[in-house]
């Protein structure tokens, strides 16, 4: 299987996905933008701006998607009272903490999901079956991917406030075994076609813990979906970044 394939021909952002999942990119990163979120949230980012203090915003942009998307009054998007409310309940929040308890579980699929429909990256590793989880993760939900729309808009409106002078972070990733990635070259510092979705840290120390490897990467920081302190209590792993893939220059060391 080819690079190429990792990459569909149509997405839902400024750039497509052959450019934004580049080592070029990695290298030379501009903003992405989700097609037509900044036009239908102006209202909020307005707000936010208002606010000086990281915790008041972070509430705030909670209660926005609360009335925004009917979280707390579900009959009201259209949830008929007698219906069973088990995945009409799943929302962001939900999506987001189960990703850290199973990544190839039905929340992990979602995830997945929607980074292969905005950016038009593919899932490289899924375990299990990726659409029946998919499926089965958005079905009776309550519009959960726009939902994740506004979780990344807000993630890069917070990270452009607290790194205003860089582009990137260095970021962490342990594991066992280096063959469910694929190796594209070897010069000195190799390249590796990420998963779309993938979880990194902050602490060298913290990624040692999960295996043998540790991958070492200068994420742009147009490509965090989301971090651990972003919103209260939002992901399990300490200094936990979800990364949004495609081919990466990266450090390996054992």
């Amino acid at each position: 299987m080819g690079k190429d394939s990792a990459f569909l021909p149509f997405n839902r952002c400024n750039l497509p996905a052959g450019l934004l999942g580049s080592l070029s990119f990695q290298q030379h990163p501009v903003s992405l933008q989700l097609d037509g979120l900044e036009a239908l949230h102006r209202s909020l980012f307005k707000h936010l701006h208002g606010l000086p203090d990281r915790a008041a915003r972070a509430q705030r942009f909670m209660d926005y998607m609360t009335v925004h998307f009917c979280l707390e009054a579900l009959e009201e998007a259209g949830l008929e009272a007698h219906k069973p409310r088990k995945r009409a309940n799943a929302n962001y929040l939900r999506v987001l903490r189960g990703w850290g308890f199973d990544s190839n579980g039905r929340e992990g699929a979602v995830l997945k999901g929607w980074v292969e429909s905005r950016f038009g990256l593919t899932v490289q590793y899924h375990q299990g079956n990726f659409e029946f989880d998919r499926c089965k993760g958005l079905y009776g939900t309550n519009a959960l991917e726009s939902q994740l729309d506004l979780v990344y808009t807000y993630c890069q409106y917070e990270l452009a406030l607290s790194y205003s002078l860089q582009s990137h972070l260095t970021l962490y990733r342990g594991v066992n075994a280096l063959d469910e990635y694929r190796i594209l070259k070897r010069d000195g510092k190799q390249a590796l076609l990420l998963n779309n979705v993938s979880s990194f840290t902050h602490s060298r120390e913290r990624a040692d813990e999960f295996g043998d490897y540790i991958i070492e990467v200068r994420v742009p920081l147009v490509k965090v979906l989301a971090y651990y302190d972003l919103l209260p209590k939002l992901l399990r792993g300490e200094g936990e970044y979800l990364v949004i893939g495609g081919v990466y220059e990266v450090g390996i060391a054992a």
